[in-house]
């Protein structure tokens, strides 16, 4: 990580003053009329609210904004993470911690591009966060750059954070270049087969290391400004899973021989056995300390050094409850 204040002003301002970021939302739309945003490529008319894998339709479905402070600690600061979490997914893990919102019904807020757009400019102006963090953005990425192309006009300009699961198209993301100022994707797996069983997610190595690569190649290593908040670049998150089940040693040799050893790393050890996983005879209990130091040592090994490593005991305080009052977190 770095310090460079250069950054403070946004690729997506430019965009917009070029007139490219409109294109770029006025292409995005028009594919959700035979959607192929994510790499399910569904082909269903989302325009007209048909909804494919995801279930999702014209509108965003938001199950919570708020200033989020849980999240790496570039990103939470002291102002918090202004965090909109989408409902619906293109993944179905079966220890998803968020599995209320991706998997479930709701009801959750729809709102229109506008209304997305307000949400961002309340988290900014209102909660003084210090970014627009977007959990589980894939299936709404067309909202989103034309949420963003009508917030711009009205005074957003804190870093776009784009939290995803890796599980996206090359196309989709090739549209966010220059949009997206923050790149924080998920390294799920090493494995196709463990992908399918966990995650209904096919060629998942296949479909996320490029699509990793090319959201590093956008943005490259973390920038931080003088107050040590992340301006731009990549954190790279991987969860640990019991068993193994994760491939960490091929996924972190792929990271320091593909992308570099100065990539940010958040390794996470808050897996807990959510949802259909105590179901799951190999995913039904937490990781092992002896799983945990694996991991440690194969990072070590590696020259991986930059970024966070989750305590043991972390599975005790990440659990969301999107049913609370107000925020789904607590501090």
């Amino acid at each position: 990580m770095k310090n460079d204040r250069a950054v403070l002003k946004r690729r997506y301002q430019s965009l917009y003053a070029s007139g490219e970021l409109q294109k770029r939302a006025e292409s995005l739309i028009k594919r959700l009329g035979a959607c192929d945003i994510c790499p399910r490529s569904c082909g269903v008319n989302r325009l007209e609210d048909n909804d494919g894998y995801c279930k999702s339709g014209r509108l965003v479905s938001v199950a919570n904004h708020c200033a989020h402070h849980g999240e790496e600690p570039v990103l939470s600061g002291a102002g918090g993470s202004g965090t909109i979490f989408f409902s619906g997914c293109n993944l179905r893990c079966v220890y998803c911690q968020n599995s209320q919102i991706s998997q479930g019904h709701g009801p959750y807020e729809q709102v229109d591009s506008r209304g997305l757009a307000q949400m961002m400019l309340y988290l900014q102006e209102e909660l003084h966060c210090h970014n627009i963090n977007l959990v589980s953005p894939t299936h709404y990425v067309p909202q989103v750059v034309e949420a963003i192309c009508q917030a711009v006009p009205l005074g957003l300009n804190i870093p776009i954070v784009y939290n995803t699961n890796a599980y996206d198209s090359l196309k989709t993301l090739s549209l966010l270049d220059g949009i997206v100022d923050i790149y924080l994707p998920d390294i799920k797996y090493a494995s196709d087969k463990w992908a399918k069983r966990f995650s209904d997610a096919r060629k998942y190595v296949g479909y996320s290391r490029p699509a990793i690569a090319e959201m590093y190649r956008q943005v490259g290593n973390l920038i931080t400004d003088d107050n040590g908040i992340a301006q731009r670049g990549m954190i790279l998150r991987h969860l640990i899973l019991p068993n193994r089940l994760a491939g960490s040693e091929d996924s972190l040799k792929w990271v320091a021989a593909t992308l570099s050893r100065d990539v940010t790393l958040s390794i996470m050890a808050q897996y807990y056995p959510c949802h259909h996983a105590p179901d799951e005879p190999l995913l039904a209990r937490r990781i092992t300390a002896d799983e945990y130091r694996e991991v440690v040592d194969i990072m070590n090994n590696l020259g991986l050094d930059n970024g966070w490593l989750q305590q043991l005991d972390s599975a005790d305080h990440y659990l969301p409850d999107f049913r609370r009052e107000g925020h789904p977190f607590s501090r």
